[in-house]
């Protein structure tokens, strides 16, 4: 990207068209779990916010969509739910063609509520 996004839509334009298929999907998704959250651009990704704290964030490289939990906790505390996906400490990969389950992405999205939760602040 040769100008950086200021806003996910910005993000998902410069996106080819199947990578931004999917994380608009993932992005619906991620607001339909938590309304209150606030989009952003965070570390040059497409992101939320939650009570000013980080969320998770959405992002594509050239062979895969990401969705980034922005918690080294979180992927490790799902493993059953994440085995089979291409994951490392924080972030979980998919082809654009085979987007992470809805159900899945809201359960991410809770447990990361619930953590920022008890790490203090309002974020439940």
């Amino acid at each position: 990207m040769a100008v950086k996004p200021k806003t996910i839509d910005e993000y998902l334009a410069a996106v080819s068209a199947d990578k931004r298929a999917a994380l608009e999907k993932l992005r619906k998704t991620i607001k339909a779990a938590v309304p209150k959250a606030e989009e952003c651009i965070s570390y040059g990704l497409a992101a939320f916010r939650l009570d000013g704290k980080p969320l998770v964030a959405l992002g594509a490289t050239d062979k895969h969509c990401a969705f980034y939990l922005m918690s080294n906790s979180t992927v490790a505390a799902h493993p059953d739910e994440l085995k089979g996906y291409d994951s490392s400490t924080g972030t979980i990969r998919c082809p654009a063609d085979k987007p992470l389950p809805v159900a899945l992405v809201r359960k991410l999205v809770k447990a990361r509520i619930a953590e920022n939760a008890r790490r203090g602040g309002k974020s439940k």
